[in-house]
């Protein structure tokens, strides 16, 4: 899955110890490039938390992301976790989701929608 957004803010990196060895996680929250945008916090594992240091806040980047939830106590927690982060060149046009452009060309006459009564040929009196 990808996710393409403006970069809103990178966190703290957090680095522990666990069994095998030394980790570090940071993460960060992009804003996605959609009609009706969404922040979405991002977590970034090992060297892809390195990764990072190339962009700075308002920069657009795309990531290949992985989603994954998890059971804790009768709660359930969910990771999103970018695998892959990249520049997205040309991403500040309009995204793919974007409606297509209207036609300009005049329809034909049977696709043409009836509009008044009198090209309505139906008997209703109403």
């Amino acid at each position: 899955m990808e996710l393409t957004g403006k970069l809103v803010k990178v966190l703290p990196e957090q680095t522990g110890q666990g069994r095998n060895g030394t980790w570090t996680k940071q993460q960060f929250v992009i804003e996605t490039i959609d009609q009706f945008p969404k922040q979405v916090c991002l977590m970034a594992w090992g060297e892809k938390a390195g990764d990072l240091a190339q962009f700075a806040p308002g920069d657009t980047m795309k990531c290949a992301i992985s989603i994954e939830s998890r059971e804790y106590n009768d709660r359930w927690y969910t990771d999103v976790r970018a695998w892959r982060i990249e520049s997205a060149e040309g991403a500040d046009q309009q995204p793919a989701s974007a409606p297509a452009p209207r036609r300009s060309e005049p329809r034909a006459a049977a696709d043409r929608p009836l509009t008044t009564f009198e090209e309505e040929d139906n008997g209703l009196p109403f």
